[in-house]
């Protein structure tokens, strides 16, 4: 096992994995931006490094600065979180060329998979179900319009490196082609520093259903069940829950053994996410692979009693699964809610500033990941996530009753949320029969 592990990341994840570490009994090492001097993750880590300036260019995706701070510090391993590096395979080659593990799949593995139209390919020759679209990012916009006419619209455009709900436009026809291949391409380019689109037909209302999988050095792999991610504005989740209230015994069979399936081909280890899209009739279709913890993994946690972030640990230091897929039962209901430093009333721009006071929920069934304190100054330079709160209940009627307990005793002073938006959602008829669909928001479903 490692003795020293640094984590390459900021805010809640950053907290997230320095208490597994500490549960482990190994020494964590923190990095820090310049803006990032007072944040928590600094704080509590056992010893803490700074990177460069507060511009995430210059510190957390400054892949030597990073390295050589794992290195001068005597650490065995890497872990990156989720966002900036974590599905970079660059900065997992690096890592393992400078003698580190890192705590993650393969580079090879995060190449085959981030790139989504390599990685439909691999879900075709595994198997699972694909929308109809094209093969590979189309050269130009001439070759746009022909793949459309040829999948039939309205098509969907979406980034080829992209993730995280970035890059992805919608045609409903012909005359919007234009319009939406340019602005994906634009999005992907200054989000990802890569403008290729690919395009499929787009699915009518479907639901955002992901398998968690784990997978070790020797071949086993294993999926955790669900999570049903369709509570979201413009791509961008803003509510989630394990298990999905929508998916069968059945659907639930088919799904995860094709996920397995794919995680299988592409020879995965560590822990990833299988994303479907699901429609109203529970075919589902391959939408891409997140190679990295999920934002959402604390549901899983909850319903199954896995610490997926130890389990992460434990794989990149060489350790098989201590279970197998017989070992892993659904137990009860879980829903998190993402805590965002942004005003719901102005299309959820951010809203950075100083939390002048906070109050956290508790009582049974409640968890709160975040790296806020009272007194720290949110700075304008990273994602807007205050925290992630979960309520876990014996079904998902106990699960919502709590998570609405929560909601009403958490309390950010000095910058606004959208917890008074996510309890608006929560009281929901649509919410409470679990009838929604991922443009539900747009659609107001949750406003009748």
């Amino acid at each position: 096992m490692f003795q020293k592990v640094l984590i390459a990341n900021r805010g809640e994840i950053a907290v997230r994995v320095i208490q597994a570490c500490r549960d482990m009994g190994i020494v964590s090492v923190a990095v820090y931006s310049e803006a990032d001097r007072e944040a928590l993750h600094a704080q509590i880590a056992d010893e803490a490094v700074c990177i460069g300036p507060a511009r995430a260019a210059d510190s957390y995706l400054n892949m030597n600065n990073i390295i050589s701070a794992a290195v001068a510090s005597g650490c065995q391993a890497i872990h990156p979180g989720f966002g900036f590096l974590s599905e970079n395979p660059d900065f997992a080659e690096l890592t393992t060329e400078a003698g580190l593990a890192f705590i993650g799949p393969t580079a090879q593995t995060i190449r085959l998979m981030g790139d989504k139209a390599e990685a439909k390919r691999n879900a075709i020759a595994a198997g699972v179900p694909v929308a109809l679209g094209t093969d590979g990012a189309v050269a130009d916009f001439a070759e746009a319009e022909r793949e459309a006419e040829r999948i039939g619209y309205p098509v969907m455009l979406k980034a080829a490196s992209g993730g995280g709900g970035k890059g992805i436009r919608v045609a409903q026809d012909a005359s919007e082609l234009k319009t939406a291949y340019d602005n994906a391409s634009s999005e992907a380019q200054a989000n990802f520093g890569d403008g290729r689109i690919y395009m499929e037909r787009y699915i009518h209302n479907p639901r955002h259903i992901e398998v968690q999988i784990l997978g070790d050095s020797y071949g086993n792999i294993v999926h955790l069940f669900e999570r049903e991610c369709s509570v979201q504005r413009r791509h961008q989740k803003l509510i989630e829950e394990a298990p999905s209230a929508f998916v069968d015994e059945d659907l639930r069979a088919r799904m995860c053994s094709a996920a397995v399936d794919l995680a299988k081909r592409v020879g995965y280890r560590n822990a990833g996410t299988i994303e479907f899209l699901v429609d109203s009739d529970r075919n589902f279709y391959f939408c891409e692979m997140n190679t990295r913890i999920q934002v959402e993994h604390p549901v899983t946690e909850q319903v199954t009693g896995v610490d997926l972030v130890c389990e992460q640990i434990k794989v990149a230091a060489g350790e098989p699964l201590a279970f197998t897929q017989d070992d892993l039962l659904l137990r009860g209901h879980a829903i998190e809610c993402r805590i965002n430093a942004e005003d719901p009333s102005r299309e959820f721009a951010p809203c950075p500033g100083t939390l002048v006071s906070m109050h956290l929920p508790g009582g049974p069934g409640v968890r709160m990941d975040t790296a806020a304190y009272q007194g720290y100054k949110i700075p304008p330079f990273y994602d807007s996530m205050i925290g992630k709160l979960i309520a876990y209940g014996a079904d998902r009627a106990q699960a919502i009753a709590r998570m609405r307990r929560a909601l009403a005793e958490t309390l950010f002073e000095g910058v606004i949320t959208g917890t008074d938006y996510q309890m608006h959602i929560l009281r929901s008829e649509a919410f409470e029969h679990a009838d929604f669909h991922v443009n539900s928001i747009a659609n107001g479903d949750f406003d009748r």
